[in-house]
Protein backbone atom coordinates (compact mmCIF):
# COMPACT_ATOMS: atom_id res chain seq x y z
CA UNK A 1 0.00 0.00 0.00
CA UNK A 2 1.75 3.46 -0.93
CA UNK A 3 2.09 5.67 1.81
CA UNK A 4 -0.37 9.01 1.88
CA UNK A 5 1.23 11.69 3.92
CA UNK A 6 -1.26 14.45 4.61
CA UNK A 7 -0.05 18.37 5.88
CA UNK A 8 -2.35 19.73 8.00
CA UNK A 9 -2.18 22.97 10.59
CA UNK A 10 -3.05 26.60 11.48
CA UNK A 11 -3.38 28.77 8.38
CA UNK A 12 0.25 30.28 6.76
CA UNK A 13 2.29 27.70 8.65
CA UNK A 14 4.07 26.45 5.69
CA UNK A 15 2.05 23.48 4.56
CA UNK A 16 2.02 24.78 0.53
CA UNK A 17 5.52 25.85 0.94
CA UNK A 18 6.34 21.97 2.06
CA UNK A 19 4.33 20.21 -0.44
CA UNK A 20 6.13 22.29 -3.01
CA UNK A 21 9.56 21.07 -1.46
CA UNK A 22 8.66 17.38 -1.36
CA UNK A 23 7.01 16.85 -4.66
CA UNK A 24 9.60 19.58 -6.58
CA UNK A 25 7.52 21.58 -8.19
CA UNK A 26 5.53 24.71 -7.78
CA UNK A 27 1.67 23.26 -8.31
CA UNK A 28 0.45 24.82 -4.93
CA UNK A 29 0.09 28.39 -4.67
CA UNK A 30 2.74 30.31 -2.02
CA UNK A 31 2.33 33.55 -0.39
CA UNK A 32 1.99 35.32 2.87
CA UNK A 33 -1.42 35.27 3.26
CA UNK A 34 -3.48 32.96 5.19
CA UNK A 35 -6.21 30.82 4.00
CA UNK A 36 -4.63 30.59 0.72
CA UNK A 37 -5.14 27.07 -0.04
CA UNK A 38 -9.04 25.83 0.09
CA UNK A 39 -8.85 22.71 -1.20
CA UNK A 40 -7.18 19.22 -1.03
CA UNK A 41 -4.18 18.85 -3.47
CA UNK A 42 -2.06 16.01 -4.28
CA UNK A 43 1.17 15.47 -5.37
CA UNK A 44 3.81 12.63 -5.84
CA UNK A 45 6.38 12.65 -3.57
CA UNK A 46 9.83 13.35 -4.57
CA UNK A 47 12.40 13.63 -1.62
CA UNK A 48 13.52 10.63 0.04
CA UNK A 49 14.09 7.04 -0.65
CA UNK A 50 10.12 5.96 -0.54
CA UNK A 51 7.28 6.29 -2.50
CA UNK A 52 4.44 8.29 -1.31
CA UNK A 53 1.76 10.68 -1.59
CA UNK A 54 1.24 14.45 -0.55
CA UNK A 55 -1.93 16.04 0.23
CA UNK A 56 -2.29 19.74 0.75
CA UNK A 57 -5.14 21.38 2.87
CA UNK A 58 -6.12 24.35 4.31
CA UNK A 59 -5.78 25.97 7.44
CA UNK A 60 -7.79 24.29 10.45
CA UNK A 61 -8.38 25.94 13.86
CA UNK A 62 -9.53 29.37 12.72
CA UNK A 63 -12.93 28.60 10.75
CA UNK A 64 -14.66 32.63 10.88
CA UNK A 65 -17.11 31.80 8.57
CA UNK A 66 -18.95 29.28 6.26
CA UNK A 67 -16.45 28.87 3.62
CA UNK A 68 -13.97 28.32 6.17
CA UNK A 69 -16.09 25.08 7.43
CA UNK A 70 -16.19 23.61 3.81
CA UNK A 71 -12.35 24.40 4.05
CA UNK A 72 -11.79 22.39 7.19
CA UNK A 73 -14.32 19.52 5.85
CA UNK A 74 -11.44 19.48 3.34
CA UNK A 75 -8.94 19.22 5.61
CA UNK A 76 -10.39 16.60 7.78
CA UNK A 77 -11.20 14.27 4.55
CA UNK A 78 -7.39 14.40 3.70
CA UNK A 79 -6.47 13.26 7.43
CA UNK A 80 -9.28 10.06 7.04
CA UNK A 81 -7.16 9.70 3.96
CA UNK A 82 -3.63 9.65 4.70
CA UNK A 83 -1.74 7.24 6.44
CA UNK A 84 0.58 9.44 8.23
CA UNK A 85 0.02 12.67 9.37
CA UNK A 86 2.71 16.10 9.72
CA UNK A 87 0.93 18.15 12.20
CA UNK A 88 2.69 21.83 10.89
CA UNK A 89 3.62 24.49 13.64
CA UNK A 90 4.94 28.15 12.84
CA UNK A 91 8.23 27.60 15.32
CA UNK A 92 8.24 31.66 15.63
CA UNK A 93 3.85 31.98 16.39
CA UNK A 94 4.52 29.24 19.34
CA UNK A 95 1.44 27.19 20.42
CA UNK A 96 -1.94 28.75 20.06
CA UNK A 97 -5.40 27.62 21.01
CA UNK A 98 -6.06 26.34 17.83
CA UNK A 99 -3.07 24.16 17.78
CA UNK A 100 -4.30 22.69 21.04
CA UNK A 101 -7.68 21.90 19.45
CA UNK A 102 -5.86 20.13 16.73
CA UNK A 103 -3.65 18.33 18.47
CA UNK A 104 -6.49 16.73 20.53
CA UNK A 105 -8.23 15.70 17.15
CA UNK A 106 -5.13 14.53 15.92
CA UNK A 107 -4.82 12.14 18.66
CA UNK A 108 -8.22 10.88 18.71
CA UNK A 109 -7.59 9.89 15.27
CA UNK A 110 -5.47 6.59 15.77
CA UNK A 111 -2.66 7.05 12.84
CA UNK A 112 0.68 7.93 13.39
CA UNK A 113 0.64 11.95 13.61
CA UNK A 114 4.29 13.49 13.67
CA UNK A 115 4.76 17.19 15.10
CA UNK A 116 6.65 19.17 12.40
CA UNK A 117 8.20 22.68 14.00
CA UNK A 118 8.91 24.84 10.69
CA UNK A 119 10.37 27.78 10.26
CA UNK A 120 13.10 26.29 12.73
CA UNK A 121 16.14 28.65 10.91
CA UNK A 122 14.42 31.69 12.70
CA UNK A 123 12.49 30.23 15.83
CA UNK A 124 14.14 29.54 19.28
CA UNK A 125 14.06 25.51 19.55
CA UNK A 126 14.37 25.52 23.79
CA UNK A 127 11.27 27.43 24.18
CA UNK A 128 9.59 25.40 20.90
CA UNK A 129 10.36 22.55 22.75
CA UNK A 130 8.91 23.30 26.19
CA UNK A 131 5.92 24.47 24.60
CA UNK A 132 5.29 21.59 21.78
CA UNK A 133 5.51 19.10 25.26
CA UNK A 134 1.89 20.82 25.64
CA UNK A 135 0.46 19.09 22.70
CA UNK A 136 1.07 15.59 23.76
CA UNK A 137 2.34 14.22 20.11
CA UNK A 138 5.72 13.84 21.11
CA UNK A 139 9.28 14.94 20.36
CA UNK A 140 8.94 17.44 17.29
CA UNK A 141 10.97 17.55 14.91
CA UNK A 142 12.74 21.00 13.32
CA UNK A 143 12.54 21.57 9.59
CA UNK A 144 12.63 24.64 7.38
CA UNK A 145 10.34 24.31 4.49
CA UNK A 146 11.62 26.74 2.56
CA UNK A 147 15.22 26.24 2.92
CA UNK A 148 14.97 22.49 3.29
CA UNK A 149 16.94 21.74 6.08
CA UNK A 150 15.64 18.97 7.81
CA UNK A 151 13.37 17.59 5.08
CA UNK A 152 14.58 14.51 3.96
CA UNK A 153 15.45 12.96 7.04
CA UNK A 154 11.59 13.31 8.06
CA UNK A 155 10.37 11.72 5.35
CA UNK A 156 12.77 9.22 5.35
CA UNK A 157 11.63 8.44 9.17
CA UNK A 158 7.96 8.05 8.60
CA UNK A 159 7.91 6.93 4.68
CA UNK A 160 9.62 3.05 3.83
CA UNK A 161 12.32 2.64 1.76
CA UNK A 162 11.57 1.25 -1.67
CA UNK A 163 12.46 1.51 -5.17
CA UNK A 164 11.39 5.29 -6.08
CA UNK A 165 10.09 6.04 -9.87
CA UNK A 166 12.51 7.61 -11.67
CA UNK A 167 10.88 10.02 -14.71
CA UNK A 168 12.35 6.90 -17.13
CA UNK A 169 11.04 4.04 -15.30
CA UNK A 170 9.36 1.20 -17.09
CA UNK A 171 6.53 1.58 -14.75
CA UNK A 172 5.65 5.07 -15.68
CA UNK A 173 2.73 5.13 -18.47
CA UNK A 174 3.38 5.57 -22.28
CA UNK A 175 2.40 8.97 -23.11
CA UNK A 176 -0.28 7.47 -25.34
CA UNK A 177 -1.93 5.81 -22.31
CA UNK A 178 -1.32 8.45 -19.78
CA UNK A 179 -4.84 9.96 -18.97
CA UNK A 180 -6.84 12.85 -20.80
CA UNK A 181 -6.49 16.06 -19.12
CA UNK A 182 -9.66 17.71 -19.35
CA UNK A 183 -9.63 21.74 -17.70
CA UNK A 184 -12.72 23.25 -17.22
CA UNK A 185 -12.30 27.07 -17.30
CA UNK A 186 -14.97 29.83 -17.28
CA UNK A 187 -15.59 33.23 -15.23
CA UNK A 188 -16.02 33.13 -11.95
CA UNK A 189 -19.12 31.61 -9.93
CA UNK A 190 -20.59 30.11 -13.46
CA UNK A 191 -20.51 26.27 -11.96
CA UNK A 192 -17.00 25.08 -12.62
CA UNK A 193 -16.51 23.17 -9.41
CA UNK A 194 -20.05 22.35 -8.96
CA UNK A 195 -19.45 20.65 -12.09
CA UNK A 196 -16.48 18.53 -10.99
CA UNK A 197 -18.40 17.79 -7.91
CA UNK A 198 -21.30 16.54 -9.69
CA UNK A 199 -19.01 14.05 -11.96
CA UNK A 200 -17.03 12.67 -9.16
CA UNK A 201 -20.03 12.21 -7.41
CA UNK A 202 -18.36 13.64 -3.70
CA UNK A 203 -17.71 16.96 -2.92
CA UNK A 204 -14.39 16.97 -3.86
CA UNK A 205 -13.34 20.74 -4.20
CA UNK A 206 -14.95 23.32 -2.31
CA UNK A 207 -17.80 25.29 -3.62
CA UNK A 208 -19.85 28.27 -2.74
CA UNK A 209 -22.06 30.72 -3.73
CA UNK A 210 -19.23 33.82 -3.92
CA UNK A 211 -16.79 34.42 -6.57
CA UNK A 212 -13.38 33.38 -6.60
CA UNK A 213 -13.84 30.34 -4.15
CA UNK A 214 -11.52 28.80 -6.29
CA UNK A 215 -8.27 30.31 -6.19
CA UNK A 216 -5.59 27.14 -7.73
CA UNK A 217 -5.82 24.57 -10.05
CA UNK A 218 -6.88 21.27 -8.55
CA UNK A 219 -5.77 17.82 -10.51
CA UNK A 220 -8.27 15.21 -9.75
CA UNK A 221 -7.68 11.48 -11.17
CA UNK A 222 -11.24 9.75 -12.37
CA UNK A 223 -11.89 7.08 -14.53
CA UNK A 224 -15.43 6.52 -16.57
CA UNK A 225 -15.96 3.42 -18.51
CA UNK A 226 -12.34 2.59 -19.18
CA UNK A 227 -11.05 5.79 -19.80
CA UNK A 228 -9.05 7.58 -17.55
CA UNK A 229 -8.62 11.33 -17.01
CA UNK A 230 -7.40 14.14 -14.82
CA UNK A 231 -9.88 16.68 -14.19
CA UNK A 232 -8.74 20.02 -13.54
CA UNK A 233 -10.68 22.49 -11.68
CA UNK A 234 -9.22 26.07 -12.15
CA UNK A 235 -9.76 29.51 -11.00
CA UNK A 236 -13.09 31.79 -12.57
CA UNK A 237 -10.62 34.41 -15.00
CA UNK A 238 -12.51 38.12 -14.43
CA UNK A 239 -11.43 41.19 -16.78
CA UNK A 240 -7.69 42.39 -16.53
CA UNK A 241 -9.48 45.69 -15.00
CA UNK A 242 -11.02 44.03 -12.37
CA UNK A 243 -8.18 41.96 -10.97
CA UNK A 244 -6.78 44.20 -7.99
CA UNK A 245 -5.35 41.54 -5.55
CA UNK A 246 -2.21 39.41 -6.05
CA UNK A 247 -3.67 36.01 -5.02
CA UNK A 248 -6.44 36.49 -8.04
CA UNK A 249 -2.92 37.28 -10.15
CA UNK A 250 -1.54 34.26 -9.23
CA UNK A 251 -4.90 32.05 -10.03
CA UNK A 252 -5.15 33.81 -13.30
CA UNK A 253 -1.80 32.23 -14.18
CA UNK A 254 -2.15 28.98 -12.88
CA UNK A 255 -5.59 29.01 -14.75
CA UNK A 256 -3.56 29.65 -17.93
CA UNK A 257 -0.95 27.19 -16.91
CA UNK A 258 -3.99 24.47 -17.06
CA UNK A 259 -5.09 25.61 -20.48
CA UNK A 260 -1.81 24.98 -22.09
CA UNK A 261 -1.41 21.51 -20.42
CA UNK A 262 -4.77 20.49 -21.34
CA UNK A 263 -5.45 18.10 -23.89
CA UNK A 264 -9.15 19.21 -24.08
CA UNK A 265 -11.00 22.55 -22.63
CA UNK A 266 -14.42 22.42 -21.49
CA UNK A 267 -15.20 25.98 -21.26
CA UNK A 268 -18.19 26.73 -18.67
CA UNK A 269 -20.71 29.44 -19.64
CA UNK A 270 -23.59 30.52 -17.87
CA UNK A 271 -27.00 30.13 -19.81
CA UNK A 272 -28.43 33.09 -18.06
CA UNK A 273 -25.25 35.29 -18.25
CA UNK A 274 -25.15 34.67 -21.57
CA UNK A 275 -21.83 35.44 -23.55
CA UNK A 276 -19.92 37.68 -22.58
CA UNK A 277 -16.36 40.17 -23.76
CA UNK A 278 -14.35 37.75 -20.83
CA UNK A 279 -15.55 34.29 -22.30
CA UNK A 280 -14.44 35.33 -25.85
CA UNK A 281 -10.82 35.76 -24.56
CA UNK A 282 -11.08 32.91 -23.10
CA UNK A 283 -11.98 31.17 -26.28
CA UNK A 284 -8.40 32.75 -27.89
CA UNK A 285 -6.52 31.80 -24.96
CA UNK A 286 -7.63 28.13 -25.55
CA UNK A 287 -7.33 28.42 -29.40
CA UNK A 288 -3.78 29.86 -28.87
CA UNK A 289 -3.07 26.99 -26.73
CA UNK A 290 -4.00 24.00 -29.70
CA UNK A 291 -6.33 22.61 -26.98
CA UNK A 292 -9.66 20.55 -28.28
CA UNK A 293 -12.77 22.13 -27.05
CA UNK A 294 -16.06 21.65 -25.79
CA UNK A 295 -18.66 24.61 -24.77
CA UNK A 296 -20.98 23.43 -22.09
CA UNK A 297 -23.93 25.73 -21.01
CA UNK A 298 -24.65 25.74 -17.73
CA UNK A 299 -27.86 26.36 -15.75
CA UNK A 300 -29.95 25.49 -18.34
CA UNK A 301 -32.82 23.94 -15.95
CA UNK A 302 -33.14 27.79 -14.65
CA UNK A 303 -34.29 29.10 -17.94
CA UNK A 304 -38.07 28.64 -19.38
CA UNK A 305 -38.66 27.78 -23.76
CA UNK A 306 -38.39 31.26 -25.30
CA UNK A 307 -35.65 32.01 -22.91
CA UNK A 308 -33.60 28.78 -23.93
CA UNK A 309 -34.88 29.87 -27.61
CA UNK A 310 -32.83 33.37 -27.42
CA UNK A 311 -29.76 32.20 -25.68
CA UNK A 312 -29.26 29.45 -28.51
CA UNK A 313 -29.83 32.48 -30.99
CA UNK A 314 -27.16 34.64 -28.86
CA UNK A 315 -24.59 31.69 -29.02
CA UNK A 316 -25.36 31.24 -32.87
CA UNK A 317 -24.26 34.84 -33.76
CA UNK A 318 -21.39 35.40 -31.30
CA UNK A 319 -19.59 31.95 -31.52
CA UNK A 320 -20.05 31.49 -35.22
CA UNK A 321 -16.42 31.04 -35.58
CA UNK A 322 -16.50 27.58 -33.04
CA UNK A 323 -18.68 25.56 -35.53
CA UNK A 324 -16.12 23.08 -34.85
CA UNK A 325 -17.08 22.39 -30.99
CA UNK A 326 -19.57 20.45 -30.11
CA UNK A 327 -21.64 22.45 -27.14
CA UNK A 328 -24.15 20.69 -24.34
CA UNK A 329 -26.51 22.62 -22.37
CA UNK A 330 -26.11 20.89 -19.34
CA UNK A 331 -27.44 21.55 -15.48
CA UNK A 332 -23.95 20.58 -12.97
CA UNK A 333 -26.61 21.24 -10.03
CA UNK A 334 -29.26 18.60 -10.72
CA UNK A 335 -26.20 16.56 -13.23
CA UNK A 336 -28.69 16.74 -16.83
CA UNK A 337 -26.78 16.49 -19.89
CA UNK A 338 -23.40 16.03 -17.78
CA UNK A 339 -22.77 12.65 -18.85
CA UNK A 340 -22.39 13.72 -22.51
CA UNK A 341 -19.87 15.63 -22.03
CA UNK A 342 -17.47 12.55 -21.87
CA UNK A 343 -18.24 11.08 -25.48
CA UNK A 344 -17.81 14.93 -26.51
CA UNK A 345 -14.42 15.08 -24.85
CA UNK A 346 -13.14 11.56 -26.16
CA UNK A 347 -14.28 12.54 -29.61
CA UNK A 348 -12.38 16.22 -29.59
CA UNK A 349 -9.06 14.19 -27.90
CA UNK A 350 -9.66 11.78 -30.94
CA UNK A 351 -9.88 14.29 -33.62
CA UNK A 352 -6.81 16.50 -32.29
CA UNK A 353 -4.79 13.49 -32.27
CA UNK A 354 -5.97 12.30 -35.87
CA UNK A 355 -2.75 10.44 -37.90
CA UNK A 356 -3.60 11.22 -41.56
CA UNK A 357 -1.30 9.61 -44.57
CA UNK A 358 0.42 12.59 -46.79
CA UNK A 359 -1.38 10.15 -49.73
CA UNK A 360 -4.55 11.13 -48.32
CA UNK A 361 -4.47 14.61 -47.75
CA UNK A 362 -2.98 15.37 -51.11
CA UNK A 363 -6.00 13.36 -52.41
CA UNK A 364 -8.25 15.62 -50.39
CA UNK A 365 -6.13 18.48 -51.33
CA UNK A 366 -6.81 17.75 -55.08
CA UNK A 367 -10.76 17.42 -54.47
CA UNK A 368 -11.03 20.82 -52.81
CA UNK A 369 -8.65 22.43 -55.74
CA UNK A 370 -11.20 20.92 -58.21
CA UNK A 371 -14.09 21.84 -56.62
CA UNK A 372 -12.77 25.56 -55.83
CA UNK A 373 -9.71 26.78 -57.74
CA UNK A 374 -7.82 29.42 -56.21
CA UNK A 375 -8.08 33.13 -57.05
CA UNK A 376 -5.28 34.76 -59.78
CA UNK A 377 -2.82 36.62 -58.63
CA UNK A 378 -1.23 39.83 -60.68
CA UNK A 379 -2.65 37.66 -63.83
CA UNK A 380 -1.24 34.11 -63.00
CA UNK A 381 -2.62 31.06 -61.21
CA UNK A 382 -1.65 30.45 -57.47
CA UNK A 383 -0.72 27.10 -57.26
CA UNK A 384 -0.87 24.48 -54.70
CA UNK A 385 0.95 21.78 -55.14
CA UNK A 386 1.19 18.98 -52.40
CA UNK A 387 0.18 18.83 -48.64
CA UNK A 388 1.32 16.77 -45.20
CA UNK A 389 0.59 16.61 -41.95
CA UNK A 390 2.38 19.54 -40.03
CA UNK A 391 1.63 18.20 -36.01
CA UNK A 392 -0.94 17.90 -33.84
CA UNK A 393 -2.44 20.72 -30.74
CA UNK A 394 -3.59 22.27 -33.37
CA UNK A 395 -4.27 19.89 -35.84
CA UNK A 396 -2.28 21.46 -38.35
CA UNK A 397 -2.06 20.93 -42.43
CA UNK A 398 1.03 22.11 -44.40
CA UNK A 399 0.88 22.73 -47.90
CA UNK A 400 3.50 23.75 -49.92
CA UNK A 401 2.74 25.72 -53.53
CA UNK A 402 3.67 28.92 -55.23
CA UNK A 403 2.84 32.39 -54.37
CA UNK A 404 1.02 31.06 -50.78
CA UNK A 405 1.42 34.29 -49.44
CA UNK A 406 -1.18 36.04 -52.20
CA UNK A 407 -4.28 33.55 -50.53
CA UNK A 408 -7.02 35.40 -49.27
CA UNK A 409 -8.08 34.37 -46.00
CA UNK A 410 -11.53 33.34 -47.60
CA UNK A 411 -9.93 30.84 -49.30
CA UNK A 412 -7.55 29.92 -46.46
CA UNK A 413 -10.56 29.43 -44.71
CA UNK A 414 -12.74 27.05 -47.56
CA UNK A 415 -9.35 24.79 -47.20
CA UNK A 416 -9.49 24.29 -43.25
CA UNK A 417 -13.31 23.59 -43.47
CA UNK A 418 -12.82 21.51 -45.96
CA UNK A 419 -10.03 19.47 -44.34
CA UNK A 420 -12.52 19.27 -41.08
CA UNK A 421 -15.06 18.17 -42.50
CA UNK A 422 -13.80 15.61 -44.64
CA UNK A 423 -11.63 13.66 -41.54
CA UNK A 424 -14.82 14.37 -39.64
CA UNK A 425 -12.97 16.32 -37.23
CA UNK A 426 -14.45 17.37 -34.10
CA UNK A 427 -13.68 19.83 -30.97
CA UNK A 428 -10.24 21.00 -32.62
CA UNK A 429 -9.13 23.26 -34.50
CA UNK A 430 -7.64 22.96 -37.95
CA UNK A 431 -4.72 25.34 -39.31
CA UNK A 432 -3.66 25.29 -42.62
CA UNK A 433 -0.16 26.50 -42.96
CA UNK A 434 1.18 27.58 -46.53
CA UNK A 435 4.88 27.01 -47.43
CA UNK A 436 5.62 28.76 -51.03
CA UNK A 437 9.19 26.95 -52.44
CA UNK A 438 12.04 29.73 -53.38
CA UNK A 439 12.58 30.43 -57.20
CA UNK A 440 16.09 28.90 -57.90
CA UNK A 441 16.05 31.75 -60.94
CA UNK A 442 15.51 34.32 -58.71
CA UNK A 443 17.62 37.42 -59.51
CA UNK A 444 20.31 35.67 -62.03
CA UNK A 445 20.48 36.76 -65.34
CA UNK A 446 21.37 34.79 -68.63
CA UNK A 447 24.86 35.21 -69.92
CA UNK A 448 24.38 36.12 -73.54
CA UNK A 449 26.22 34.42 -76.66
CA UNK A 450 28.06 36.49 -79.12
CA UNK A 451 25.27 36.50 -81.30
CA UNK A 452 22.66 37.74 -78.71
CA UNK A 453 25.09 40.56 -77.85
CA UNK A 454 25.23 41.82 -81.27
CA UNK A 455 21.41 41.27 -81.77
CA UNK A 456 21.17 43.49 -78.36
CA UNK A 457 23.38 46.03 -79.46
CA UNK A 458 21.68 46.47 -83.39
CA UNK A 459 18.02 47.01 -81.41
CA UNK A 460 19.16 49.49 -79.14
CA UNK A 461 20.79 51.46 -82.21
CA UNK A 462 17.53 51.26 -83.83
CA UNK A 463 15.50 52.52 -81.18
CA UNK A 464 18.19 55.29 -80.59
CA UNK A 465 17.80 56.49 -84.37
CA UNK A 466 13.74 56.56 -83.56
CA UNK A 467 14.42 58.67 -80.94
Amino acid sequence: MQAVVALVGRPNVGKSTLFNRLTRSRDALVADIPGLTRDRKYGLGRIGSGNYLVIDTGGLGEEVDAIDLLMSGQSRQAMREATHVLFLMDGRAGVTAGDEHLAQELRTLGKPVTLVINKSDIANRDLALAEAARLGLGAPVFISAQQGSGVEALIDDIVPANDPIEPGDATLEDAADRPIRIAFVGRPNVGKSTLINRILGEDRVVVFDRPGTTRDAIDVPFERDGHAYTLIDTAGVRRRARVNETIEKFSVVKTLDAIKSADVVILVLDAQAGVSEQDAHLIGLVLDAGAALVVAINKWDGLDGSDRESVKRGLDLKLTFLDFAERHFISALHGTGVGTLFNAVLKAHASAHCEVSTADLNRLLEGLVLAHQPPMSRGRRIKLRYAHLGGHRPFTVVIHGNQTERLPGAYKRYLANGFRRALHLVGTPVVVEFRTGDNPYAGKRNTLTPRQEHSRARMLRHFKRRK
